[in-house]
């Protein structure tokens, strides 16, 4: 059960608590106190990050003083008793012995530890985008110096003033479509960039009190937000000393998003395709732990084997660019603090790459969270980039590509495929691969590139006439700031539909812009890949090593709905993960290693 605006700290969390603070305020130690593998949130203030921190003998002069009693002598005057015959007194002198305190300095060579740091690596600021773990810390001077992992790579250490102490970083304003027949709601979670403990460690959005603060809403005890009503509240989210809050709107217009499916779809004569299973696919091949011998050195290049025009090299695709084997430390067993290589979606702006990670399977999950990553794709070397999480590579070679890389905190991804860009956002709809097709609302996610954080949350909602016929799109293609383009497969009726929803403000319409009259394949493949080309004015659907090209109609080029070719590769059962589009470009992704190739031919 997750803890909402009542906090509870165990005795066992209460007693490592007063440990910690025991060893932060003891003596220096030689040996790094020990810790679980815990993400670190790099804050704004940039501190020297060093390769090592070793408590070490050396020899020293060291200046003694030391006070002696010495004796010595004067001569004084003494009066004589006898007085002269003319009545003078007479004086003789006589020797006195006096002692003196005299302070002697000396030198003396000394044995004493001190903290020696190693070599200056960089300034902290140059992670700030980076995906930071430790597992270990020392204390120097009353100060936490924490050995530090930067996307996988062990690197060295650096003050805890470093990271984000005790800061809660959340989504200002989320806006909810006015739902009804919701009967889920809006997970309060979601709005959560991250939150970090007195440390900088990310702390699990579970331990967070969420709070709600409304005259018509309310949160439930498992921390959702129905969005049956309209209204407006303010969700604080605190733990310890963190704390942030976030302004929630429900939309008023019951109305919004009710269109109509009424696009006679285009017949195809399409023979019977059918495609392998999910679980024929191919082994995994790549590792946490990266050696040469992992690192493939060769691009592929895979020929379409089979066309609709039946011509047998129609197109063909080839690599561009072997993605990272993962972003995290060795034993980042979590999910918040494993940063994958299975790729579930990409998309290209311009040089900008931007890709899905979820691990291995969650995907599938109920509300699928995972990470978000960035390439500067002008940067990109096509094979030494795998070699990001190992020490394989010069340390100012690394150095040179992470600074060329973000990774965004943990977040909600759905199943990670309908991802979209602009020139300074990332846009995810975040649905649920598995969801029936139901009434409940779409979550729309807006992330900006700059911080690879999220800034903006929206639902909507598409229904056919009513909440009796709604349409869920697992796959959706963000062509601007205010468009998606999305796709239906309409099982009952054996049809593609595609949808074009459009943003005003906070508000959604949506509006059907073309049907396909098939299943495309006829064993119930899922779809991998939804994407537009602008260039062609073209939709290009992927089913494992399947590729459907089809006329969208926007740009009055093609005709929308109509069926123009497809392509089957022979990849080795490795299946198509994401689509991307940019100009006349296309891209897709495969996994089992992670790659992202360029078609070529296709739009010829």
């Amino acid at each position: 059960m997750r803890r909402f605006a009542l906090g509870m700290m165990t005795s066992a969390a209460l007693m490592a608590g007063l440990a910690s603070q025991v060893q932060a305020s003891s003596k220096d130690y030689s040996k790094s106190t020990k810790t679980d593998l815990v993400t670190k949130i790099m804050g704004n203030k940039s501190y020297q990050v060093y390769s090592s921190l070793k408590l070490e003998e050396v020899t020293k002069k060291v200046k003694t003083k030391t006070k002696e009693k010495k004796k010595y002598t004067v001569k004084k005057k003494v009066a004589v008793k006898k007085k002269s015959k003319k009545g003078k007194t007479k004086y003789k002198t006589v020797k006195q012995v006096k002692y003196k305190w005299v302070t002697k300095t000396a030198y003396k060579n000394v044995k004493k530890k001190e903290w020696k740091f190693g070599k200056k690596l960089t300034a902290s600021a140059d992670f700030r985008y980076a995906h930071v773990q430790s597992k270990s810390y020392k204390v120097k001077g009353g100060k936490r110096y924490y050995y530090i992992y930067v996307d996988g790579r062990p690197v060295g250490y650096v003050n805890e003033k470093a990271f984000a102490l005790s800061k809660a970083n959340v989504v200002s304003q989320v806006s909810l479509v006015n739902n009804p027949s919701d009967s889920v709601g809006f997970n309060a979670e979601d709005a959560i960039n991250y939150v970090t403990d007195q440390h900088g460690s990310l702390v699990d959005n579970d331990s967070v009190e969420i709070s709600c603060k409304s005259a018509e809403l309310n949160i439930s005890d498992t921390g959702y937000v129905s969005s049956r009503k309209a209204g407006t509240a303010v969700l604080t989210f605190k733990y310890g000393k963190a704390k942030a809050t976030s302004k929630l709107m429900v939309r008023g217009d019951a109305k919004e998003g009710i269109s109509s499916a009424d696009v006679t779809p285009v017949k195809t004569d399409l023979p019977e395709i059918k495609t392998w299973s999910a679980s024929d696919g191919a082994s995994l091949s790549s590792s946490s732990t990266i050696t040469s011998k992992d690192a493939v050195s060769s691009s592929h290049k895979y020929w379409a084997t089979k066309t609709m025009s039946g011509n047998a090299k129609g197109a063909d695709i080839e690599t561009i660019f072997y993605h990272p084997a993962v972003l995290s430390a060795p034993g980042s067993s979590n999910l918040e603090a494993k940063v994958s290589s299975a790729v579930q979606g990409i998309d290209f702006y311009d040089n900008d790459l931007v890709t899905s990670n979820l691990d291995l399977g969650q995907a599938d999950n109920w509300e699928a969270w995972g990470h978000m990553v960035y390439y500067n794709m002008r940067k990109v070397k096509k094979y030494k980039w795998q070699l990001i999480p190992s020490k394989m590579l010069s340390f100012n070679t690394w150095l040179s590509y992470i600074k060329n890389i973000k990774v965004s905190p943990y977040m909600k991804l759905g199943h990670g495929q309908s991802v979209g860009s602009t020139k300074k956002y990332v846009y995810v709809l975040a649905n649920w691969n598995r969801s029936i097709n139901w009434s409940n609302s779409q979550e729309l996610i807006r992330v900006k590139k700059s911080t690879m954080e999220i800034d903006k949350i929206w639902t909507f909602k598409v229904w056919n006439g009513s909440a009796k016929y709604p349409r869920i799109f697992l796959n959706a293609d963000v062509i601007d700031d205010n468009t998606l383009l999305a796709l239906f497969h309409n099982a009952s009726k054996h049809r593609y539909e595609y949808w074009k929803i459009s943003r005003s403000g906070d508000s959604f319409k949506a509006k059907e812009v073309g049907a396909t009259g098939s299943d495309l394949i006829s064993n119930s493949a899922e779809v991998q890949g939804f994407v537009w080309n602008s260039a062609y004015d073209v939709y290009y659907i992927a089913f494992n090593d399947y590729l459907f090209k089809i006329g969208a109609g926007l740009d009055d080029k093609t005709d929308a709905g109509k069926l123009l070719n497809y392509y089957e590769f022979d990849t080795g059962h490795r299946e198509f993960e994401g689509l991307s589009s940019y100009g006349p470009e296309l891209y897709v992704n495969l996994n089992h290693p992670t790659e992202t190739l360029k078609v070529n031919h296709i739009t010829k």
